[in-house]
């Protein structure tokens, strides 16, 4: 498992004592609306979700969670997944913390975790998707390196609704301008 830095973040594997930063993360109504997760009813499902997280042995996906590295309180969670190592490609996805929001935390993880996907698991390809009335993620991936490279009509169930929505399609490869 890998530790990442970043200017304002460490990168790090969950961890139990994550469990109330992660309670109020998962109740978030507006990660819950462009993120679902599954419910989060008390503390003892958090630190689950938590040890899920820290748990990479099936090599299907990499988690992270974001410290403030002057705090040392966690802002936010970022993963790896759909890692297909015959293709080398996977997917991002990330949450935030409302009390960090607006300060690059988003950036700044998904950046550094794609980074590692790249130099560290030799993956040659990172997806971001994100519901086309998620503007803020828009604006992230973008902020990230990824390029907006198309739609996906009907790829996103709403949480808690019998409704789709359309997709947003970002990439990011190895060869793309840095940062």
């Amino acid at each position: 498992m890998e530790r990442l830095e970043t200017t304002d973040l460490v990168l790090r594997p969950p961890v139990e004592e994550d469990a109330p930063e992660a309670f109020e993360l998962l109740n978030d109504p507006d990660v819950r609306l462009w993120n679902p997760a599954r419910d989060c009813p008390d503390l003892a499902t958090a630190a689950a979700w938590c040890r899920s997280g820290a748990d990479w042995s099936d090599g299907s996906h990499a988690t992270w969670h974001a410290v403030d590295s002057s705090t040392l309180r966690m802002v936010g969670n970022v993963s790896l997944f759909a890692i297909d190592t015959d293709d080398r490609v996977a997917k991002i996805g990330y949450r935030v913390l409302p009390s960090a929001r607006g300060k690059g935390v988003a950036r700044q993880m998904v950046d550094a975790v794609t980074r590692w996907a790249f130099e560290s698991r030799g993956l040659m390809r990172v997806q971001l998707e994100h519901s086309v009335h998620n503007q803020a993620s828009c604006r992230v991936a973008e902020a990230a390196g990824f390029l907006l490279e198309g739609l996906a009509r009907s790829a996103y169930a709403v949480p808690g609704t019998e409704d789709r929505e359309d997709c947003h399609i970002h990439g990011r490869l190895p060869s793309d301008p840095g940062l």
